[in-house]
């Protein structure tokens, strides 16, 4: 059977700024399920419901992510059908932060307008379903959702796990951002691309949270030179989580999650964006520079192998036009000629009657007073050079 072929994204013409973010306490004040999932199948204290899911994990030594799940399934037996419509529906009454709805249009539009490509990523433990049932989701917003969601049955009912997302399995999906590699099953993430091909470097992401979950995310950016920030609730003002993340230096920034325009987040995000643009001018610069030097290197290797294979060639030539195609072409490579060539040139004039019989020829005589010239001490063989030139060979 044949390898499925995958879509995936190249580097750009312009500067790539991926901002990932996590969603519950992010871009929404609670935690998605807890918006209208929980009290639903009699929940009304919604602590309970997941005090039991993180039992059910303990006990049978079960990933949190999957216990929650799992027991979504369960609640659901007999109250309701769990069905991919339902999750979407109680996704479209999760509420926001301010300003969210127009956030990511407008950041986009700033980008654009400093020549910067802004891609809006979802790395969430939360449930896909209920994200593709927001507004923002439906609006098209964000370039990929990675979340954890359901496996459906042909009569669209939940019935397992399709993926788990976790705040250690979250950094995954950053390195198929830095390489364009989307696709959740596309084993190309794991290829190497070359640093100058990389479509979104991590200096190039930045990655918004608010918890100890999102820690791992925040240090990988922070390491290879990204952009992490810790929001808080602006209606609580409690800054204890970001205090903590940006004194144990798992934040660079942190501010309220609020995202109307001109807020400190606002302003923190435009920010990077700016700097962006200035660095990646510099980066084109440094790597231009670099693959100009690395190509110069390439040819005078190139030039010096080629350089060998002629001074060799020279030496048992028979035949006069060979040995001026050979001359000839050592002329043009005379940059790189140094004292032991010069004499092994002089030399090989001596021993070989095919160069010493052209030596008057006009092009070999300028060709050989310029070796003599250049050379500090042409020896035996040189003088003798000097003298045929200067009474014909």
């Amino acid at each position: 059977m044949p390898a499925k072929e995958f879509e995936r994204k190249t580097k750009e013409d312009r500067p790539v700024l991926a901002i990932c973010y996590d969603f519950d306490k992010t871009l929404s004040p609670r935690d998605m399920q807890a918006q209208g999932y929980i009290q639903s199948v009699g929940f009304e204290d919604v602590p309970n419901f997941w005090a039991e899911s993180n039992a059910l994990a303990e006990k049978n030594d079960m990933d949190q992510n999957v216990a929650y799940m799992l027991k979504m399934v369960r609640e659901a037996e007999g109250k309701l059908v769990f069905t991919k419509q339902a999750l979407a529906d109680y996704g479209s009454r999760v509420e926001l932060f301010p300003g969210v709805e127009e956030w990511f249009g407008r950041i986009r539009a700033y980008g654009e307008a400093h020549g910067v490509i802004v891609e809006h990523y979802i790395i969430s433990s939360g449930l896909k379903e209920m994200i593709e049932g927001t507004s923002l989701a439906r609006s098209g917003v964000f370039e990929k959702i990675y979340a954890s969601s359901f496996y459906f049955n042909e009569k669209g009912i939940a019935q397992w796990p399709a993926q788990v997302v976790n705040y250690t399995n979250k950094t995954q999906f950053l390195f198929r951002i830095e390489k364009g590699i989307l696709d959740v099953n596309d084993q190309g993430v794991n290829e190497y691309i070359p640093p100058e091909k990389i479509r979104v470097p991590f200096r190039n992401m930045v990655y918004i949270g608010d918890s100890e979950t999102d820690i791992p995310c925040m240090k990988l950016v922070n390491v290879y030179g990204g952009h992490s920030i810790g929001v808080y609730d602006p209606r609580t003002s409690d800054k204890s989580k970001v205090y903590k993340m940006i004194r144990e230096d798992r934040i660079k920034y942190y501010a309220s999650a609020d995202y109307r325009e001109g807020t400190e987040l606002d302003r923190l995000v435009k920010a990077i964006i700016d700097r962006t643009a200035a660095n990646e001018a510099l980066e084109n610069e440094s790597v231009r520079c670099r693959l100009e030097a690395d190509r110069a290197g390439y040819e005078r290797d190139a030039g010096e192998r080629r350089k060998s294979d002629l001074l060799m060639t020279l030496e048992n030539s028979t035949s006069f036009a060979n040995t001026h195609r050979i001359l000839k072409e050592l002329s043009s490579l005379e940059p790189l000629l140094n004292e032991e060539d010069r004499r092994h040139l002089f030399e090989t004039a001596v021993r070989n009657d095919q160069v010493k019989y052209i030596l008057s020829d006009a092009d070999v005589s300028r060709f050989y007073r310029r070796l003599l010239s250049a050379s500090s001490d042409p020896g035996a063989a040189g003088r003798t050079v000097l003298a045929l030139l200067e009474h014909g060979a």
